[in-house]
């Protein structure tokens, strides 16, 4: 156990598990980073990103550092959550769970890869469910976001599978190159109109305490809580 408290979250599926990225874990993840198994066609949305990086040394080592960053900077306004997966103790990929102004209107947003070997067996959506199952059982949230490249036919589809609507498009940049991007948009409703009985969630608790998370009597009552 952490002392930290977001360090011993996880989450359960009947497929795979999320684990909070200790450095322990971090490591576990390395050598796919190194070995470019992070790397997509499209890009990663993120820019910029040491997913770029040609070097391997690099790439680790920018990656670590933003996640460094991530951790320790945390408020009840903003704050960002790291995980592992793993499937059969196998590390597979890194899923994260964001909080846009959280303390005022319970959105989060969620970013993900999944190692090249992984790719196209449904893992990405198992993670997404985990992540969200986290967020609106676990965490309270109101909404998800998420976004990708117009052309990211795998991200685009995970959304639409899992019953998110769109939500507009929005410029960013890839390598100093403009991308459009679609914007998708999951409510609470909407979540819970599919919510599955087969996720478990474990260190919730004290996580909720380190984020300020104490939902307010307005959000509580649009949550339906």
């Amino acid at each position: 156990m952490s002392p930290y408290a977001p360090l011993n979250v996880s989450v359960r599926t009947s497929r795979l598990e999320l684990r909070a990225a200790t450095d322990e874990r971090l490591g576990d993840l390395a050598p796919l980073v190194a070995a470019g198994a992070a790397n997509a066609d499209p890009p990663p949305w993120d820019d910029p990103s040491s997913f770029y990086e040609t070097d391997p040394e690099m790439r680790v080592t920018g990656w670590m550092q933003a996640i460094w960053r991530g951790r320790g900077t945390v408020r009840s306004d903003a704050w960002r959550l790291y995980f592992v997966a793993y499937v059969d103790d196998e590390p597979v990929g890194q899923q994260d769970l964001t909080g846009h102004d959280f303390s005022a209107f319970g959105t989060v947003e969620s970013t993900s890869w999944v190692a090249t070997d992984h790719r196209g067996q449904g893992i990405g959506t198992e993670m997404r469910a985990a992540i969200l199952h986290l967020a609106f059982e676990g965490l309270d949230a109101t909404e998800a976001h998420s976004e990708g490249a117009i052309d990211n036919v795998g991200s685009n589809a995970v959304s639409e599978r899992l019953g998110y609507e769109r939500n507009g498009v929005s410029w960013a940049t890839h390598q100093g190159k403009p991308v459009l991007g679609q914007r998708w948009r999951l409510t609470r409703e909407s979540w819970a109109a599919g919510r599955r009985s087969d996720i478990d969630l474990f260190g919730v608790g004290p996580c909720r305490a380190t984020l300020g998370i104490d939902v307010p009597s307005s959000r509580a009552e649009q949550a339906g809580h």
